[in-house]
């Protein structure tokens, strides 16, 4: 997966148009990236890439760029 395209599979996660977020873009910037939204990022990085992390993981996460990191550390993003 490229960046973008791991980009846009965040996007649509939170429910924000494809090509809005950057690696740059904090938590705060990103509406549906409430306590819901760290329920579902842990989910779909489990469902579509086998990547499990813990509550205080997924709780560190401050910007886009952390769940990229948390994507190449785990082989998913080239």
């Amino acid at each position: 997966m490229t960046q973008t395209e791991a980009l846009d599979w965040v996007a649509k996660l939170f429910e924000e148009p494809p090509g809005r977020l950057t690696p740059e873009m904090e938590r705060e910037s990103i509406i549906a990236w409430d306590s819901l939204g760290v329920l579902t990022l842990m989910a779909s990085l489990d469902a579509d890439f086998g990547i499990t992390l813990s509550d205080d993981e997924l709780q560190e996460m401050k910007k886009v760029e952390d769940v990229l990191a948390v994507l190449r550390n785990n082989g998913s993003l080239s």
